[in-house]
């Protein structure tokens, strides 16, 4: 059996789909249609290709309101294609072709912390220490300091070595004194949150926080694979989703906050 012909129309504008859609109704079209009657409302080269299956449309017992509805339906599915499109945008470090349709992860990242306004949340698989900590996380510290009311929690991987059986609870406090000497740049500290599994001295029920993103006001959320790392925004190739949309956003920080209820997730003490 042949595979289904595809219809021309998919390869019309919103515009166009409208344009015909208004011509038929108004009988500004009407059957017999010649590829001349289409001038005024689709491109010259898809002409004759719209007229011959507007042509077959009618052939199939289809009435000129029903094909004037089936174009509207057809633009209202592009409109809310294109307006999807919108709200998601690619966000890359590393190697890029010049005139890429990307934006720069260290760039996405700053201009989501500078705009919070409610609440912030960070996770990440590692983070870098010192200065390039002051580089990432700087312009959020700020943000802090400046904004009291703001609500700024990290889900921040704390690894065991290999061979550390040393109990989690000094792994734990090791890493929350590295934490505020090394990592943040501000006066007032985030809450951090944690993984316990990672720290299970048996390795097959050790388990670590793996996941990269960011959420910021319930509004936009970055999902990446970059970790927080001068390395991870700046040369290695990575890739990520910027996303403008309330219910994506909201959705993630739940996934968190409902870890955290079922204490599947931890604060880290004196974080």
């Amino acid at each position: 059996m042949p595979a289904p012909r595809e219809s021309v129309l998919r390869k019309l504008g919103r515009p166009a789909l409208l344009s015909l859609a208004e011509a038929l109704e108004s009988d500004w079209l009407a059957a017999p249609i010649a590829p001349s009657d289409l001038g005024r409302h689709v491109p010259e080269k898809l002409e004759k290709a719209v007229g011959e299956e507007l042509r077959e449309m009618f052939a199939d017992g289809m009435t000129v309101p029903h094909v004037a509805r089936l174009l509207r339906a057809v633009a209202d599915e592009r409109s809310a294609l294109q307006a999807v499109a919108d709200r998601v945008e690619l966000v890359w470090s590393g190697l890029e072709e010049p005139g890429s349709m990307t934006r720069d992860t260290p760039v996405v990242v700053q201009e989501l912390f500078r705009g919070a306004r409610k609440s912030v949340l960070v996770s990440s698989y590692v983070v870098d220490e010192r200065q390039k900590a002051q580089v990432l996380f700087g312009p959020l510290a700020a943000r802090m300091d400046e904004e009291p009311e703001l609500s700024v929690r990290l889900f921040l991987n704390v690894q065991r070595q290999h061979r550390d059986q040393r109990p989690g609870s000094v792994l734990l406090r090791e890493f929350a004194e590295r934490f505020r000497d090394r990592v943040w740049p501000g006066r007032r500290l985030p809450l951090v949150f944690h993984d316990p599994r990672s720290l299970s001295l048996e390795s097959r029920s050790r388990a670590c926080l793996h996941a990269k993103c960011i959420v910021v006001d319930d509004e936009r959320a970055l999902i990446s694979s970059a970790n927080f790392t001068e390395a991870a925004h700046q040369r290695n190739i990575e890739a990520g989703l910027l996303i403008a949309d309330g219910q994506v956003a909201a959705a993630l920080r739940s996934q968190f906050e409902t870890l955290l209820e079922r204490n599947l997730l931890r604060r880290v003490p004196g974080l």
